[in-house]
C-alpha cells in the first residue's frame, strides 16, 4: 500500500470524485451528458464513449488534487489508458488523486428489505490486477430500504467480510452500505447500520484500515463516532439521489463527512459544451462539493 497516498486519503482537505457508473448505469449517465443510445452501437462504443467523457473530465484543469483526494473508477476504466498511461496511473502521477476501483458485479435482489452483494467469483483476480495497476483501493456498494436489524447485520457481515479479502489483496476497502434516501424508517435504519458497523469494526485485527462510504443521514452528525475509530481511514458520503444543491446542504451539517459523489457531479455536463464551457461548469461544481466537504 502507498502510505503517501493513506496520508493523503486520512488527512487531505477534499472530496472523492465517484467515476464508477458501470455497464447498467453507463447508458444513464451518458444521456444526462447528452449522448443519447442512438449515437452508439453495442457495449464496445458505449464504454469507449463513457471514457471518452471520463478521461475529459479527469484533463480538465478543474479537475485537480486542490479540491479531489481521489477517485473511483469503473474496472473498464481501469483497464483502459489516458495519454498513455492506465487511468489510475494516469490520476496519481499527473493529477496527484488517488485511484479507487469499483468491484462489486452489483445487487443480489430484495430480500428483508434490503439488496446484498452479487457473489464476486472472480474477486481475487481482480483484486491483483488492480494492485497491478497502481489502484490504492476499493468501493462495493449494497442497499438498505427498511430498519430490519437482522438484514441491516447481513449487509454489513458480507461488506466486512469482502473488506478483510480485499485488505489482504494490499488494497483499502470502502464499505459502502448505503440506506436509500426514501426510506420510510431511515433514521432508524442508520441508528442500527451504525451500531453494526462499530461492532465488526471492533472486531478487525488492529493492522487493518477501511473507509465507508454511507448515505447523509437524517440525523446531523450521528457518524462522528465511526470518524474517530483507529480502523477507519476516512467517512465519505454518497449523493443517494438528492439534487447537488441539497446534497450540499446536507453534507455541509454532517463536519468531517466529505462527499463521494456521481451523479451530482456531472450534473450539468454536456457533449456538446465547448472545453471552455464544460471546465467552468466543472469548476463550479467542484468548488461547490468542496465547500460542503471541507466544514
Amino acid at each position: 500500500m502507498n502510505e503517501k497516498q493513506l496520508e493523503r486519503i486520512r488527512n487531505g482537505q477534499g472530496f472523492i470524485a465517484a467515476l464508477d457508473q458501470s455497464g447498467g448505469s453507463t447508458p444513464k449517465a451518458l444521456q444526462q451528458y447528452g449522448i443519447e443510445p442512438s449515437r452508439y452501437s453495442g457495449d464496445e462504443e458505449m464504454f469507449a464513449m463513457v471514457h471518452a467523457m471520463r478521461t475529459r473530465i479527469i484533463k480538465s484543469p478543474a479537475f485537480n488534487a486542490e479540491y479531489i483526494l481521489g477517485a473511483i473508477l469503473f474496472e473498464n476504466t481501469m483497464d483502459r489508458k489516458i495519454d498513455g498511461l492506465f487511468t489510475a496511473e494516469y490520476l496519481w502521477e499527473k493529477k496527484g488523486i488517488v485511484p479507487f476501483l469499483k468491484v462489486d458485479k452489483g445487487l443480489a435482489d430484495k430480500e428483508g428489505g434490503v439488496q446484498l452483494l452479487k457473489p464476486m467469483p472472480d474477486l481475487d483476480d481482480l483484486l491483483r490486477r488492480a494492485v497491478a495497476r497502481g489502484v490504492f483501493g476499493t468501493k462495493m456498494r449494497s442497499v438498505i430500504y427498511e430498519a430490519n436489524s437482522d438484514s441491516i447485520r447481513k449487509v454489513v457481515k458480507q461488506q466486512f467480510e469482502i473488506g478483510k479479502q480485499i485488505w489482504a489483496a494490499g488494497l483499502v476497502p470502502i464499505i459502502e452500505p448505503e440506506v436509500d434516501i426514501h426510506s420510510a424508517d431511515k433514521s432508524e435504519s442508520e441508528r442500527i447500520l451504525k451500531e453494526e458497523i462499530l461492532g465488526e469494526l471492533s472486531a478487525l485485527a488492529p493492522d487493518v484500515t477501511v473507509m465507508l462510504k454511507l448515505s447523509i443521514p437524517s440525523e446531523d452528525n450521528l457518524y462522528r463516532e465511526l470518524m474517530d475509530e483507529p480502523h477507519v481511514a476516512r467517512v465519505v458520503a454518497l449523493s443517494g439521489g438528492y439534487e447537488r444543491e441539497e446534497a450540499n446542504e446536507r453534507l455541509a451539517r454532517n463536519h468531517g463527512l466529505i462527499a463521494s459523489f456521481s451523479r451530482a457531479l456531472a450534473e450539468g455536463l454536456y457533449d456538446q459544451q465547448s472545453d471552455e464551457q464544460f471546465n467552468e461548469v466543472l469548476a463550479d461544481t467542484i468548488q461547490s462539493i468542496y465547500k460542503a466537504s471541507i466544514t
